[in-house]
């Protein structure tokens, strides 16, 4: 019996590591799309979305399965509970990846200003996104909660570059009145960036809270209560 929850557990590893490569390469395809405008590129990234609820559908399955069957308890409970929310997340930002792609499909234009980027921090932005990704699906394959941990303070950059994009936009829609409807579509992807940011944050708390049996959500809640 314990070799073949051994097994089950395995396999739930495999499939989340297997969706999690997935909506890796989606986030890193959408930023080689818009930092490109490529249209063909986007429509690949739309097309693979399916994959990406196919993946959630399943483990979402496969959780519920395990827990109905084998009840399970203390680091096993954590793991599974842990890997459901994390689906969940990753789903989200599966999806956050297809509005990106569908921005650049319906994109009234063939070239990005490149001043216009580097100003904006996009790729930055982008990078710190794909960077937090591999990290946290490193910590999970390792049990590394210490990893996780130090990912957490890694948000703080995008919530930054997305709050100075907005000026930003504003300027150069305002110095280029034909360019509104693309600042405001870039405006978007900004803020699907800056939510993939909250999303990973949530994955690193749940990483910890598997691996160490530590609540880290609303924390910062916490220690404001405990000082007052």
């Amino acid at each position: 019996m314990v070799k073949f929850v051994d097994s089950e557990l395995e396999q739930l590893k495999r499939e989340i590591d297997q969706m999690w490569t997935l909506v890796y390469n989606q986030m890193e395809q959408a930023k080689d799309a818009v930092l490109n405008m490529d249209k063909t590129l986007s429509q690949q990234i739309i097309v693979r979305e399916r994959r990406v609820d196919a993946f959630e559908l399943k483990i979402d399955s496969d959780v519920e399965d395990f827990i109905a069957l084998f009840t399970p308890v203390a680091v096993d409970l954590r793991f599974v509970l842990a890997i459901l929310k994390i689906n969940g997340d990753l789903e989200r930002i599966g999806d956050y990846a297809d509005g990106i792609a569908r921005f650049v499909r319906d994109a009234d234009v063939e070239t990005m200003d490149q001043e216009l980027l580097k100003k904006l921090q996009l790729e930055t932005m982008f990078s710190r996104v794909l960077t937090m990704l591999g990290e946290l699906q490193k910590a999970l394959r390792d049990e590394d909660a210490a990893m996780a941990t130090m990912v957490l303070s890694q948000d703080e950059l995008l919530d930054e570059i997305n709050k100075a994009s907005t000026a930003i936009l504003s300027g150069y829609a305002k110095d280029h009145p034909d360019a509104i409807p693309l600042c405001l579509g870039l405006g978007g992807v900004f803020r699907k960036l800056e939510r993939t940011g909250d999303h990973l944050t949530n994955i690193a708390e749940e990483i910890v809270f598997y691996v160490d049996a530590k609540v880290l959500k609303h924390n910062e809640l916490n220690e404001s209560r405990a000082s007052r």
